[in-house]
């Protein structure tokens, strides 16, 4: 059983009330359609469980929720808090928009105050150095500001190289994705004898004649198209949407996402779109991702996680499987990602032996 979110690799945390799944602190789930997911309560994002046999887990869930007395809700989304400290959502027959809102608002407006957070920390920093740096014996014109640039250099370095998801290619190859490669995805737009894609760029390998310290641009592209671009889409959108958004931007973003049942149909609208609507600033790149309107860029967030659900229950459990594993793999991985490639290896042999 997997216990690191799909999305943002952290842990999920545990529960005990739950016996058939102890895993998680907040849980989701519809009784009628079989489904389960674990929210992660620090990226608020829903990773839909890959088990086959989670029928027992649903039914405690609905013993706990109509047990309690300490819930909230509307005609058909529900939410209850346990006394271990578990909470539950519970999902009735809501119309597709309801249930939009009511799943992304969430996790749109915790990246919101998440930017807002770190913007203000940032701008506080900023100001107090010129105050604070004298008492502490650091002038403004050496060390007081040195040290804000080399924090804030480090914090940008570290943001920008951090993995943030491994891209499976049509060769079967695990591409890794860092925060700066997202940045420069284009969304392509179908061709006469080909659907709409996305150009991901990705970490390449190093070149075995450079030397570990010295930096070398190491990416690569490749092209993605099809149903294999949604699957790649529902991983690199929402670092794309870091920011999050408004409440109103987000209930503009339902619209569109709600609008139509045909994800591949609105990924090849908006992949017209952006081509037509060329930033001045996209340096020759037409069709950024990060370019697009922002209420279209979080629809195709809701449009590609849906899809790639929907995939997973009509009996692809594998993919959903697949996820979560690269997920914990990432997740073991992140802390020695800057480590020369000779260390890891023998890192490696030292934890066999």
């Amino acid at each position: 059983m997997y216990s690191t979110c799909i999305f943002c690799k952290t842990s999920l945390g545990a529960n005990e009330a739950v016996e058939h799944f102890p895993v998680g602190r907040r849980l989701a789930f519809d009784a009628a359609k079989g489904r389960l997911w674990v929210v992660c309560r620090k990226c608020e994002r829903w990773n839909l469980t890959p088990l086959e046999e989670r029928w027992e887990a649903i039914e405690e869930c609905e013993r706990f929720y109509r047990g309690t007395k300490l819930r909230t809700s509307t005609d058909q989304i529900g939410l209850a808090r346990l006394s271990e400290g578990l909470e539950l959502v519970r999902i009735g027959k809501p119309l597709r928009p309801e249930f939009a809102a009511w799943r992304y608002g969430d996790q749109f407006g915790a990246r919101r105050r998440k930017n807002l957070m770190w913007v203000g920390a940032a701008t506080a920093l900023g100001f107090s150095v010129p105050l604070v740096g004298p008492a502490l014996g650091l002038s403004l014109g050496g060390g007081g500001w040195a040290v804000f640039h080399v924090a804030n250099l480090g914090g940008n370095f570290y943001r920008r190289t951090k993995t943030v998801a491994r891209i499976r290619a049509a060769d079967g190859a695990l591409l890794t994705i860092r925060r700066h490669d997202v940045e420069e995805t284009l969304i392509l737009p179908p061709t006469g004898y080909e659907p709409w894609g996305l150009r991901v760029q990705y970490r390449a390998s190093p070149d075995p004649n450079i030397p570990w310290w010295q930096y070398a641009p190491n990416s690569d592209t490749i092209d993605i198209r099809g149903d294999d671009a949604v699957g790649a889409a529902a991983q690199v959108l929402p670092h794309v949407n870091h920011k999050g958004a408004s409440a109103g931007v987000v209930q503009a973003a339902v619209v569109i996402a709600t609008e139509s049942t045909d994800a591949r149909g609105t990924f090849s609208d908006a992949a017209h779109l952006a081509v037509r609507k060329r930033s001045w600033n996209d340096f020759g790149k037409a069709g950024k991702l990060a370019k697009m309107p922002q209420e279209m860029r979080l629809a195709l967030e809701m449009i590609s996680h849906e899809d790639s659900e929907r995939r997973a229950l009509e009996g692809e459990l594998h993919i959903l499987e697949e996820a979560w594993r690269e997920a914990e793999e990432i997740a073991a991985i992140s802390d020695d990602m800057f480590l020369p490639e000779d260390v890891s290896r023998r890192l490696a042999e030292m934890k066999g032996e």
